[in-house]
């Protein structure tokens, strides 16, 4: 798809005119695109296309897009009918009642276009610079920061499901990439044992069995990593991410004792740490992770938002990161972004995660943030004993 950016054009009169009617109170959108316009504009997403091909829905739209069905929680194929059938959205997005709308992929298609050109802050940024020029937002003030979490797009799956799955993974990627190498060393009965999908209904109900099948997965993929270690025709197979993944999991989850493949105690602590523990292998870097009572697999994203009594709250900053990484640890980071949007507040609301003597000073001497959060309790024996 090819883009060759267009002016942006005004709401179209009848479009206004039956907008007004039917929201004579106002709407949030039919505001935004009296006080913002359109917002953004094709050249801002113009290094995303090529020149050539067919011609691409407008960037700017399906930028809005993005951004109203997060705000209501809409799939891609909702906010596609809603451009097609909700006024107000055609008044925001300045089209005429009677167009079509697009399809609804042409949505997934723009997201891949910006995460695979790291472009992704470009939406946020852009609207800060616009509330900046409406004077909402500016340096200074109070601003707090917090983390939640985010969940893989991927099951919850204990140990025994991982290694399965991870070797069905893997057998389902070398067909479509060594064809023949594999169909000379598939064995008869992997095609059963690996084909339908390693969920806990199917696996064994005894803990002998568990731990037999266990050995039994764990000798096919080091059976398996071992044809490719001594096949020197299957050298590049080193290099697939497929194979790479297998070989890591099997490191985690097994030891070798003797020439013998053992299954790691879980309660003997052989496992690596949670921060370098594959969950799965559809997403390697999702990480299982607990936070008070609540447990998940995934990522944990942190957002700086804007608390003034006078002045509407935004979202002035957004860090994702592994899940198992301490929000002490992501602080100076966070920090750094606000400074090189100029947007860093003169004080900085966290919790306890956030608070240490360190992070206290270097706030201040750093970036003069006075950073405000609620100490860490001492958990010394001494002071657990009241006799310190």
């Amino acid at each position: 798809m090819s883009l060759h950016p267009q002016p942006s054009m005004p709401v179209p009169p009848q479009t206004r005119q039956v907008a007004q009617a039917a929201f004579p109170r106002g709407n949030r959108y039919l505001q935004l695109r009296d006080t913002l316009g359109t917002l953004y504009d094709d050249a801002l997403f113009a290094d995303l296309f090529p020149a050539r091909g067919q011609a691409a829905q407008a960037p700017w739209q399906l930028a809005l897009v993005t951004l109203l069905q997060f705000a209501e929680n809409l799939s891609d194929r909702q906010a596609a009918d809603a451009v097609r059938s909700r006024i107000d959205w055609k008044y925001l997005l300045g089209l005429e009642l009677t167009d079509p709308g697009f399809d609804f992929s042409i949505l997934s298609e723009f997201r891949q276009r910006l995460v695979a050109a790291k472009a992704e802050e470009r939406l946020l940024t852009h609207l800060l610079t616009c509330c900046q020029d409406q004077q909402w937002l500016k340096a200074g003030g109070k601003q707090r920061t917090d983390s939640t979490h985010v969940l893989a797009r991927v099951r919850d799956m204990n140990r025994l499901e991982c290694v399965g799955e991870t070797l069905r993974f893997t057998l389902n990627r070398l067909p479509t990439l060594v064809p023949d190498w594999l169909a000379t060393h598939l064995q008869p009965e992997w095609a059963a044992r690996y084909g339908p999908r390693a969920e806990e209904y199917r696996l064994p109900h005894t803990k002998p069995q568990r731990k037999a099948y266990a050995q039994q997965v764990g000798r096919d993929g080091w059976g398996l990593l071992e044809q490719v270690a001594r096949d020197d025709q299957a050298t590049v197979l080193w290099q697939l991410p497929a194979v790479d993944i297998l070989r890591r999991v099997w490191l985690q989850q097994f030891r070798l004792v003797d020439g013998q493949l053992i299954w790691r105690v879980e309660n003997q602590d052989e496992l690596p740490p949670s921060a370098q523990l594959i969950s799965s292998p559809n997403d390697i870097e999702a990480r299982f992770s607990r936070k008070r009572t609540t447990t998940w697999v995934g990522y944990k994203v942190h957002l700086s938002e804007t608390c003034e009594a006078d002045h509407p709250h935004l979202i002035t900053q957004v860090a994702t990161t592994v899940s198992t990484e301490a929000d002490s640890t992501t602080l100076p980071h966070i920090q750094q972004g606000l400074a090189d949007q100029s947007l860093l507040p003169s004080q900085q609301l966290v919790d306890t995660a956030y608070v240490s003597a360190e992070l206290l000073v270097q706030s201040q001497q750093l970036h003069q943030v006075e950073l405000v959060g609620p100490a860490r309790k001492d958990q010394k024996w001494q002071a657990l004993a009241g006799q310190g």
